[in-house]
């Protein structure tokens, strides 16, 4: 067992940044029978990270259960299938279809909106690595006026399925029914209450963020870095100052007199 006593505090700081949260159940004890009080509080916070982390490993457990019932039937390759990018005022609708390995098992994941920037690209990284096969599917703005918004996001996802080189069992979609012949499910709420679904959206929400960045490049003066192509107050006063650009939706700002 390690001894704390003959180190200082900043050296048990310094010693417990290189362990893994896996050992700290082990540290905890010693910390918080160290008689130094700032010593007792490094114990404290550790063991509220392992709380957090217990939580967190319980509520993927939960959200992986619509999957693990349908793998407990045999049925092994599920395509979670989600879409990003139906209310903006610019670019694409964007979908994701995956099929991830049973075993896939990344603490964090969520519904896309509610990850952070940073832990969501470094979860599409894992996810993309525990996936089967994955697919994206993109329809264009001119497209969404032609088709109408739901219309254009059943189009990307029949567009990803149909670019896959893994035939998905089942696919669970959220809150969508699509025209495929493959079995389906659709979930109400499913990017937070469905692992395959969760998986997609954030898959989805990467692609679409990567590709806004782009066309900020192209259009810097709407804001596409940060809005993303929703109708933030900025947004909306650029198109009145610049007007719309070939990204707009015109069925989506024809009520903002442009």
């Amino acid at each position: 067992m390690i001894l704390f006593a003959d180190m200082t505090v900043t050296g048990i700081k310094e010693y417990i940044s290189k362990k893994q949260i896996e050992s700290y159940p082990d540290l905890i004890p010693v910390l918080r029978d160290d008689p130094r009080a700032a010593v007792k509080k490094i114990g404290e916070a550790l063991e509220k990270k392992v709380a957090a982390r217990d939580k967190e490993v319980d509520r993927i457990i939960k959200m992986k259960s619509i999957e693990a019932a349908y793998y407990h039937k045999g049925i092994q390759r599920i395509g979670g299938i989600d879409e990003v990018g139906r209310g903006p005022l610019a670019g694409p609708v964007v979908t994701c279809v995956i099929i991830l390995k049973p075993e896939s098992n990344r603490l964090y994941v969520n519904d896309s909106k509610k990850v952070s920037k940073k832990i969501r690209e470094s979860l599409c990284e894992q996810l993309l690595e525990d996936a089967l096969d994955y697919a994206i599917g993109q329809v264009e703005n001119d497209v969404i006026d032609d088709l109408n918004i739901l219309n254009a996001t059943k189009k990307a996802m029949t567009d990803s399925l149909a670019t896959l080189s893994v035939k998905p069992e089942l696919l669970l979609i959220d809150a969508l029914h699509i025209n495929s012949e493959i079995p389906q499910k659709a979930i109400i709420h499913g990017d937070a209450t469905s692992y395959a679904i969760a998986a997609a959206s954030i898959v989805a929400k990467v692609y679409r963020d990567n590709l806004m960045q782009i066309y900020h490049e192209e259009y810097p003066e709407y804001g596409f870095d940060h809005n993303m192509g929703y109708g933030t107050a900025e947004h909306i006063k650029a198109l009145h100052n610049y007007g719309p650009t070939p990204i707009h939706r015109r069925s989506f700002i024809k009520n903002l007199g442009l």
